[in-house]
């Protein structure tokens, strides 16, 4: 999957939604152009014997740490859309910039499906990761963290749902970071996906923040047990 979604991403295309774009007429050859178009089959049985392919066209174990990080960020991906579905019911602004993430997390998943070791120059072109996306989320944190109050305690993931949501996603992302870094450290992935990633954590926290304050809602803080 990831291996077309790669493909689809270098083509202007991302995701399911780029594959769902391609599709082709029943019947190749035949002169009857009436035929209906018929989109490609989800399941492709390759992967049945345990392997799986990386863009760059090597047979992996699904076990190899490349698709452990692909998906830790699908994981991700849809940890996010939670979060969006229930932002988006609270009419919070900062929806649209979750759909541009999850937009994000795709061209980062390409860039893991093609390892640097094996990855020919117009494979990296394709899937290159730039700095640009890190700086962008860090412009996103600093406008939301003027407007929190200061932090002065450990907040526990809590403040409503879309909240608890962010919180949830920012520890799913965190682990996708533990993913992607020894890639990064062993020459395989770009340093700019483990920047983002990095900086993504950061910035869910700060939303997840952001998202109780504008809601009314009580964040909840860790208090020692008594021994």
């Amino acid at each position: 999957m990831w291996r077309r979604a790669a493909a689809a991403a270098a083509r202007g295309l991302r995701g399911p939604a780029g594959m769902a774009g391609r599709r082709w007429r029943s019947g190749a050859g035949s002169s009857d152009r009436g035929a209906p178009e018929r989109a490609p089959k989800i399941y492709t049985k390759t992967g049945d014997s345990g392997f799986s392919s990386t863009f760059t066209g090597e047979r992996r174990p699904k076990g190899d740490p490349i698709f452990e990080a692909l998906g830790a960020t699908d994981e991700l991906s849809s940890a996010i859309g939670l979060a969006g579905e229930f932002s988006s019911e609270k009419g919070h602004t900062f929806v649209d910039q979750l759909h541009k993430v999850q937009c994000m997390l795709q061209d980062v998943g390409s860039n893991l499906a093609t390892p640097l070791s094996s990855a020919r120059e117009a494979h990296r072109k394709r899937t290159s990761f730039s700095e640009k996306p890190v700086l962008e989320l860090e412009q996103w944190i600093d406008s939301y963290s003027e407007q929190l109050p200061p932090l002065r305690a450990f907040i526990l993931p809590s403040g409503g749902r879309s909240s608890a949501a962010l919180h949830f996603s920012r520890a799913v992302c965190r682990r996708a970071e533990r993913c992607v870094v020894p890639l990064v450290q062993a020459g395989e992935a770009d340093p700019n996906v483990a920047k983002y990633l990095n900086r993504l954590s950061d910035y869910l926290f700060v939303l997840a923040r952001y998202a109780a304050m504008k809601e009314g809602k009580e964040e909840k803080i860790y208090i020692k047990p008594e021994p």
